[in-house]
């Protein structure tokens, strides 16, 4: 004969109005409202550390039979333990309330009707040759399998108005004809071509090349002018170019700004190394004058892209380049 409480969903008396899954021999972390139909088995279960909580059961006959006196009385059993446990919940729930610290965080409680399954996370290794995520010398690309070396003096920012793939100068300055923004001398970035039909490399370079330039010196992203505005620009480059082993085309612009020194904006296309090979769009905006980064390191960045995984040297993954 067992006198263990079969699995089921019973009261949670540390959350009125809520049931939850007891699995036979430990409360889970699967929930319901108690108005919600029976269910006839929970999720699938989610590994707590064991509990010693355990609800004295039902007496059941060999036969099965519920409706021997012995089954009735066992019914009752089963209700009266089930009622005496909400009310302990219940008073184990005011202590807790009760037990709250003058800074208004509430301590942990202790065995009740139900048990608050715990989370434990474990860290994933990376793969082989793969560079950590967190390496300041590196940005990684994983969306398109590629890594791009960080500049000295440069930084991939925590946050960024454009959800985009980032890395900038460290210090900012107020944005010439702006009050309310603020420009970096140097920035990249990393996305995926989306939002068109264009499946030639040096066909997307040259029509993006307006935009990165419209969005490093035109206006912001709410429609703001900054830098005066671009009142001209002069084309410097516009060739073929190999990026991570792949055959991509860069334009790059002189643009000159009513306001400040101007800079200089490059469009550099090139297919993914993975997956279905879309086009990835790296846009170069460096400020001109001598605050702005050598525009020599727009080469020694595009030089220095990878593969994730590739270990070579001159910028590869794990290395560092100075402007």
């Amino acid at each position: 004969m067992s006198n263990a409480t079969p699995p089921g969903w019973y009261p949670d008396a540390a959350a009125p109005g809520t049931d939850r899954w007891w699995d036979g021999t430990a409360w889970t972390a699967h929930t319901r409202p108690a108005a919600a139909p029976q269910a006839f088995g929970p999720p699938e279960p989610v590994a707590t550390a064991p509990q010693d909580l355990r609800l004295p059961g039902p007496a059941v006959t060999a036969s099965g039979n519920g409706g021997t006196a012995a089954g009735r009385g066992a019914t009752r059993t089963v209700a009266l333990a089930v009622a005496g446990l909400i009310v302990v919940g219940a008073a184990v729930t005011g202590a807790v309330l009760l037990g709250r610290d003058d800074g208004g965080k509430r301590p942990e409680a202790g065995p009740s009707g139900s048990v608050t399954p715990t989370t434990t996370v474990t860290d994933t290794p990376s793969p082989t040759g793969s560079p950590a995520e967190d390496d300041p010398k590196v940005l990684v690309d994983q969306l398109n399998g590629i890594t791009l070396p960080i500049p000295d003096g440069w930084e991939k920012p925590d946050w960024t108005v454009e959800p985009v793939l980032t890395m900038r100068t460290v210090n900012s300055y107020e944005c010439p004809g702006s009050s309310s923004d603020f420009c970096y001398h140097g920035t990249v970035t990393s996305r995926i071509a989306s939002a068109t039909d264009i499946t030639s490399a040096e066909e997307l370079a040259e029509h993006d090349i307006a935009t990165a330039a419209d969005g490093a010196y035109e206006k912001n992203l709410v429609g703001d002018r900054i830098h005066g505005g671009i009142t001209s620009h002069k084309v410097l480059d516009s060739a073929s170019v190999s990026v991570a082993g792949r055959a991509g085309y860069q334009v790059r612009w002189r643009v000159e700004t009513g306001k400040g020194p101007g800079g200089y904006v490059q469009s550099l296309v090139f297919p993914s190394t993975i997956g279905t090979e879309s086009l990835i769009i790296v846009r170069y905006a460096f400020d001109a004058g001598p605050d702005g980064p050598p525009l020599s390191l727009m080469d020694t960045i595009t030089k220095a892209i990878r593969p994730i995984g590739d270990s070579a040297t001159s910028g590869g993954a794990g290395s560092s380049i100075a402007p």
